[in-house]
């Protein structure tokens, strides 16, 4: 007798705490959304997986192959999205750099990610240290279609309020920088960076052809002269050793070391390796090995024949960034106006997740990021690689959903976790949105910075020849969506992007 009451107490608290552990529009915690069961639909194959593969159907009764990668509160992993934060605009500034030149990039160096973030997007700054999180979106033209997009943004930080800097810049001096301008625009961007350089920052230099040469040792930034004479020095010669000269740069890095210090080394080249070991895996083993040092990378793409894949991965590996500079314009932005982004940091290994409700979400797409996907369990295992983000950038994530037909409720939950650039200290913030707050007609009825994002990446679905329901529209559609959308947000990129896609259009 005692025991069947006993069994009968347990049951009851167990119900109990059931009824407490229901979804949570808490969005300081790190609890995922306990959704209700979603009715079945019809976009899943015999094996209970999603007919699309880039179209994922979220599902609430996973077969038992799926149990087993389904989070500890019982959502299904098809429900979840989970990437690496990625600050990268090196595939857009490749891309505006071939159209200007009249011709169309390669389909494989378009990303659509890449091209969204390379422009402004106006949200609201964190407080602190971390990241303050968006999530809005709109209603598309096709029955029960929306774009949803999540932004993240954290704080900006004045020059004057970095940590010092220690830059090894390795600079590509081989016979592929002969081409007219490269070598003169590295050079000018080399002088524009270190004339906006402070008291406590230093610099040392390193140039590799066949082999890597030290031109100049960590030398404060104050001796101005003695760094744009070696800057001026630099000439063409030889092949391309990218390897020596990353050894070599990483050597001056941690001769140099400085805990209280931003540790970077700035790669300049056009990616193409042809001398030393020209296997990439040799290289970006040697690069996460430093990155795991606190010695960070940037790699800064320049030439019309450019290494984009390998830079792409460089950069990744070496926990830092890549971008592209076609102009002496692009270099003064990169290096004078988002200085402080691109050398200093708000956080390590970040990484993004969005869990879908399966009763109002049938099936969703993440535009871009293929590269960076984590596996769901990955978000919250601190020792798995995240991107690194510096102050006053800006990370977009756009996603185009069908949603469940006359449904409402909750659509999505939004989080990202990073750690601390120095205590290594883990932090998470989330935030939900409702169908209900969706945006009516994307075109007519959104913000001009969702539909610009809807414009540039729709470009980059264009040039990459991906099939999407979410945007009808062809090059002349979007051409115009971006003249008028240059004159509601008076930003000179929307103007130069309506520009490329007319420029697009010709060359097809």
């Amino acid at each position: 007798m005692k025991t069947r009451v006993l069994a009968c107490v347990l049951i009851a608290l167990a119900l109990i705490l059931a009824a407490c552990g229901g979804s949570s529009n808490d969005t300081s915690g790190a609890r995922e959304p306990a959704y209700p069961p979603a009715p079945a639909n019809g976009n899943e194959n015999e094996n209970g997986r999603a007919a699309n593969p880039t179209a994922v159907a979220p599902r609430s009764e996973p077969e038992p192959s799926a149990r087993a990668s389904s989070t500890s509160q019982g959502v299904p992993a098809e429900t979840v999205s989970t990437f690496a934060l990625d600050v990268d605009t090196a595939s857009y500034g490749y891309a505006r750099g071939q159209l200007k030149e009249g011709r169309l990039p390669e389909a494989d160096r378009v990303r659509p990610e890449e091209f969204v973030n390379a422009f402004q997007q106006g949200y609201a700054e964190p407080s602190g240290d971390g990241f303050a999180v968006q999530i809005d979106g709109a209603r598309g033209a096709a029955d029960e279609t929306a774009l949803l997009r999540v932004g993240l943004q954290t704080r900006t930080a004045e020059a004057a309020a970095r940590r010092p800097a220690n830059l090894t810049f390795v600079v590509d001096v081989s016979g592929s920088m002969a081409d007219p301008g490269r070598i003169d625009l590295v050079r000018d961007a080399l002088n524009t960076l270190v004339d906006q350089l402070g008291p406590g920052d230093q610099v040392s230099i390193v140039s590799f052809s066949d082999e890597a040469r030290v031109r100049l040792p960590m030398t404060p930034a104050s001796r101005r002269g003695d760094l744009h004479r070696a800057i001026d020095a630099l000439g063409v010669e030889g092949s391309t050793n990218l390897e020596s000269g990353l050894v070599t740069g990483y050597d001056q890095a941690a001769r140099a070391f400085r805990p209280v210090a931003t540790n970077r080394v700035i790669l300049l080249s056009d990616g193409l390796a042809n001398t030393g070991d020209t296997s990439w895996q040799g290289i970006l083993d040697r690069v996460e090995e430093q990155a795991g040092r606190q010695i960070t990378l940037l790699c800064v793409g320049v030439g019309r024949d450019y290494g984009d894949a390998l830079m792409e991965q460089l950069a990744d590996n070496g926990d830092g960034a890549a971008v592209y500079v076609s102009s002496t314009e692009e270099a003064r932005k990169i290096f004078v106006e988002r200085l402080p982004a691109n050398l200093d940091l708000r956080a390590r290994d970040a990484k993004a997740q969005v869990v879908f409700n399966p009763a109002t979400v049938a099936s969703y797409r993440l535009l871009g990021y293929e590269n960076r996907a984590l596996a769901e369990k990955d978000f919250r295992d601190d020792s798995k690689d995240g991107g690194e983000v510096g102050p006053g950038h800006a990370v977009t994530a756009l996603y185009a959903v069908r949603l469940r037909p006359g449904t409402s409720g909750q659509l999505a939950m939004a989080s990202v976790r990073w750690q601390d650039p120095d205590s290594r200290e883990p932090a998470e913030v989330s935030r939900a949105v409702e169908v209900s707050e969706l945006s009516g007609a994307l075109w007519e009825a959104s913000s001009p910075r969702l539909q610009v994002d809807a414009v540039v990446a729709a470009f980059a679905e264009r040039l990459r020849h991906s099939d999407n329901e979410l945007f009808a529209e062809d090059l002349d559609g979007l051409a115009g969506h971006a003249e008028r959308l240059a004159k509601a947000t008076e930003d000179p990129m929307v103007t130069e992007l309506a520009d490329l896609i007319h420029k697009a259009g010709s060359l097809r």
